[in-house]
């Protein structure tokens, strides 16, 4: 299995259900995410709908040659990593998927390693063929195409506090420097990163990503600088850890102030000497990385509560970059709707012409406790629940759908909605406020409830859950779950 820190997915398309079930089981057991389909068309539209990191096509489907569906695949996947399966008698048609834009391909009976080899090989492929089509759209970039360059990057914005971003990232992407991105979740401190390996010169190698906050304490030494087989319950293969990994590019590593002081005094000695030393091993191996990392929190203040070494601190903290919250971007919040409007839309194949004065109103003057991922959330779920046309306030989902109140906690009853033994449906006045929760499900309800709760108090958890009846904790994780596309809580 290629050595990587998030699981590989991987699209099967195999009509024999029997030789399916041996390939999803060799897939599986490498540690692949394995979704199966049994025909071309069922294989286009997954395609559509989701990314995969790798595809296993066999040639003799019912409704199409598999050779055909890669030609029509091949320009529409975000990552073209192609195998095509084959009889001995199909070796022509293989090749001819080759052609078509296949990585190799693999005559029956196929053995397992020979299945997982093959399917790694294609998958680095691919993306050492994306970073390297990333890194030649930045050659010669000059001071001042900077913002054009972030933008193709994944930038959207004109504010003064972007600039200062725009200006910021050109100065530091050519340096050897470490870099330390603050802001909000969710304000892009990723793309940030991502934005300053490209206009590096170490874009055409790794840049590899790893969230410290998303993986279990105990197994994060090992995600960082890997470990051998047997080294430990559960380690039962050799892997290369991120740092090793990057070598030569860039190590992103988000949420810097989620790893334990035991860890930070490993970190801290990779920074120093550059040598990885892999968990169960004896070897020491030198490696060059650029190190990039970012957090939600005051990285000062976590010094000054003893939560992170002040040296690892000052080592890393060379050069801060902050990301600004949505809120204080002005009119880019309307620039970004209209670009993921427009985005998503495609997607979707709907057409929509903006927004209406009362939707752009409602748009703008949102607090976006969730910064740009909620943005996005907000303007997929539009897209999807409606056709097409001008979007109009009443299409927006609540909170922005919700009449805006003051921003102490005194008029909250205006917005929360009384239990149904306290209300009155007999009531014209209360018929017509619950009604505009008739058709929506719960957990919108309740994050309607939430969110302007936190609106009306000032922006502090602490406060709406007092009002709520809630722990402060219960809001924080459901906020964190409404951040991700498509997600739901009861």
């Amino acid at each position: 299995m290629i050595g990587d820190d998030q699981v590989k997915k991987v699209l099967l398309v195999e009509d024999t259900l029997s030789l399916a079930h041996v390939y999803m089981g060799y897939l599986r057991e490498a540690g692949f995410e394995v979704t199966h389909v049994e025909t071309a068309a069922a294989a286009q539209k997954q395609a559509s709908q989701f990314e995969f990191d790798g595809y296993v096509i066999d040639l003799g489907l019912p409704d199409m040659d598999g050779a055909e569906l890669i030609w029509g695949l091949h320009d529409t996947v975000a990552n073209p990593a192609f195998i095509v399966v084959t009889a001995d008698a199909s070796i022509s048609r293989a090749v001819q998927a080759v052609r078509n834009g296949a990585h190799d391909y693999l005559v029956k009976p196929i053995a397992q390693t020979r299945l997982i080899e093959t399917l790694g090989q294609a998958i680095d492929a691919a993306k050492a063929k994306s970073v390297q089509a990333s890194a030649n759209k930045f050659v010669g970039v000059k001071a001042d195409e900077a913002e054009i360059a972030l933008e193709k990057a994944g930038f959207i914005g004109q504010s003064a506090v972007m600039q200062n971003v725009y200006r910021a990232v050109n100065q530091v992407a050519r340096s050897k420097a470490g870099v330390f991105i603050t802001g909000e979740s969710g304000t892009g401190k990723e793309v940030c990163a991502e934005a300053i390996h490209q206009l590096s010169p170490r874009a055409s190698k790794p840049f590899v990503a790893l969230n410290c906050g998303a993986i279990p304490r105990d197994l994060l030494e090992s995600e960082i600088f890997g470990h051998l087989r047997g080294s430990f319950t559960g380690a039962i293969a050799d892997r290369e850890g991120a740092a090793l990994q990057a070598d030569g590019g860039t190590l992103f590593l988000d949420e810097i102030c989620e790893l334990d002081l035991a860890l930070q005094t490993k970190l801290l000695r990779f920074l120093q000497t550059g040598i990885v030393q892999r968990i169960g091993s004896a070897k020491s191996e030198k490696v060059d990385v650029r190190i990039v990392c970012a957090t939600n929190k005051d990285p000062l203040q976590e010094v000054q509560q003893g939560c992170f070494r002040e040296d690892l601190y000052y080592r890393l903290h060379v050069i801060p970059v902050h990301m600004p919250s949505l809120r204080e971007r002005g009119e880019d919040i309307l620039r970004l709707a209209d670009h993921f409007l427009a985005m998503y839309g495609a997607e979707e194949s709907r057409n929509f012409d903006g927004f209406d004065i009362a939707a752009s109103q409602a748009i703008a003057g949102y607090s976006w406790p969730g910064n740009v991922r909620e943005l996005q959330n907000v303007i997929r779920q539009i897209v999807v629940l409606h056709e097409g046309g001008e979007v109009r306030a009443d299409m927006l989902p609540p909170p922005l759908a919700l009449p805006v109140s003051g921003s102490s906690c005194r008029g909250i009853d205006e917005f929360v909605p009384a239990s149904i033994e306290q209300s009155n449906l007999s009531d014209a006045a209360n018929r017509q406020n619950f009604s505009g929760f008739f058709g929506q499900e719960l957990w919108r309800i309740e994050q309607a409830a939430i969110n302007r709760a936190i609106f009306a108090c000032g922006g502090s958890v602490p406060k709406a859950a007092k009002i709520l009846g809630v722990s402060p904790s219960t809001i924080y994780r459901k906020r964190e779950s409404w951040l991700e596309p498509g997600a739901q809580t009861a």
